[in-house]
């Protein structure tokens, strides 16, 4: 089994192809991807890229997806570290690297900038690895 952390970025895109998620593999995120998630979707909604209806869609497709959320003390330790390390700003992305580096084989995300910082840190898989 591998454990993938997902970012929002592949949330969304995941939810907006409705991709199958083989059954070898779990997936993973900081808890405060679903408040993500939902502001995401309430600006494309805002922003007529997509309608309610669909946005309802995609929400209930990730909800059943099953994605472990996490944001333990441990993880918030980490993040809060990793942050200070990498001079970012807050913490947000840190989360994602954390609880790559605390429980997962590998971070999937297509943001540039968090790619950078987690290569350096721990393994990166590509939304292709994640459907495979």
């Amino acid at each position: 089994m591998t454990r993938y952390v997902i970012g929002l970025d592949v949330a969304l895109v995941l939810a907006e192809q409705r991709a199958k998620i083989p059954g070898h593999h779990r997936l993973l995120a900081p808890t405060l991807l679903r408040s993500q998630v939902l502001a995401q979707l309430f600006a494309d909604v805002q922003h007529g890229l997509v309608t309610r209806k669909e946005a309802n869609q995609r929400l209930d497709y990730l909800r059943g997806l099953q994605i472990r959320l996490l944001g333990d003390r441990s993880l918030q330790q980490v993040a809060w570290k990793l942050a200070e390390e990498l001079g970012w700003k807050d913490t947000f992305a840190a989360e994602y690297l954390a609880l790559t580096k605390l429980q997962a084989d590998a971070l999937v995300t297509r943001d540039v900038d968090l790619m950078w910082a987690a290569g350096k840190l721990l393994t990166l898989a590509s939304i292709d690895d994640l459907l495979s």
